[in-house]
């Protein structure tokens, strides 16, 4: 898929319409001797994952485009693609698996092997409907190493090529000027206050530069270390406090989506996770009107707006949804 506009094939070539990853694709493909067919998705990558993720900083929230992009992208506009070039599978890198329940007489996303690995986090947007038709070959995988070597032995270029950025739209990492370039933001000063008693202990520099859970770059002093809890929109305010302030037991969020069909009426005994890198935590799950609540046996760290919590059964994904500020 093409999903971005390369500068640097630009530069190469006035009319080239190919990312490096898609000749990548293509030489690998000719090595293998298996047809290769590259899809011009610029339009909605566009307005899937590039618009949602400048449209959640101006709105205060810290978006994951990945999630945007496994839901629309590569589990939509992919999927149905092959469906139409009478493929019976689709098949991704991600370390995940795909099984058949008896239990829940349906298939189920589950984990990887490699829990440090695993990146179902990722996956709980993607329709339901499209389970059966997966193949994920990296689920028994515990390093990357282990892929390279395969890589290795067929003799494919691609076997020490470097690993992805977090975020493929703004490979130099500076997504404050992305949102000024991209989404004509102007970043506004304001003030930074503490949240206990409303002091104002200086000037921040736009709201698009902090995130919740932020240590690093606030400017000011205290008598300890104090990190973002909140943005405040309507005042134009990064709000800040003790680590211990960060932590938090409960959360709401929307935009929900399921994987498997369970009775929603009642409680569910869950664990779930709030972020990718967190530790799944023993949770309750309330769901009315499309709208979850969760409750952690254990306070969070960092619950943030925007990003996703995850619902576990065990080690399958029940589903997940977008937390509300």
């Amino acid at each position: 898929m093409k999903l971005w506009e390369n500068k640097k094939c630009k530069e190469i070539e006035e009319d080239c319409n190919y990312s490096d990853a898609i000749q990548d694709a293509k030489k690998v493909c000719e090595k293998l001797q298996i047809p290769h067919y590259t899809l011009n998705c610029e339009t909605e990558f566009q307005k899937h994952v590039v618009d949602n993720f400048i449209n959640c900083y101006a709105n205060c929230q810290t978006p994951n485009p990945c999630i945007e992009c496994n839901k629309y992208l590569k589990f939509g506009v992919f999927y149905q693609k092959a469906l139409e070039l009478g493929c019976s599978y689709i098949s991704t890198g991600h370390y995940a698996k795909v099984e058949y329940s008896e239990k829940f007489k349906s298939y189920v996303l589950k984990k990887a092997d490699s829990e440090q690995k695993d990146q179902t986090y990722f996956l709980y947007s993607i329709p339901k409907e499209v389970l059966p038709k997966m193949l994920f070959p990296l689920e028994n995988c515990k390093q990357k190493e282990e892929v390279r070597k395969i890589a290795q032995k067929y003799d494919l270029k691609v076997a020490q090529k470097k690993d992805s950025q977090e975020v493929c739209f703004i490979p130099d990492n500076d997504y404050g000027n992305f949102l000024i370039q991209k989404g004509n933001h102007k970043p506004k000063k304001g003030n930074i206050v503490l949240q206990k008693d409303g002091t104002i202990l200086g000037e921040h520099e736009g709201l698009i530069y902090y995130t919740v859970g932020q240590r690093k770059g606030l400017g000011v002093s205290y008598q300890e270390p104090l990190y973002v809890l909140k943005l405040e929109k309507e005042k134009n305010e990064v709000i800040v406090g003790t680590e211990q302030e960060l932590y938090s037991k409960e959360l709401y969020a929307k935009d929900l989506n399921f994987l498997l069909d369970l009775d929603m009426s009642v409680p569910i005994e869950i664990e779930a996770k709030v972020r990718y890198r967190s530790k799944p935590a023993k949770a309750t799950l309330w769901i009315e009107e499309n709208r979850a609540k969760v409750v952690f046996e254990e306070p969070q760290r960092a619950i943030t707006p925007g990003q996703s919590v995850v619902f576990y059964l065990e080690d399958i994904v029940l589903g997940g949804g977008k937390i509300e500020p």
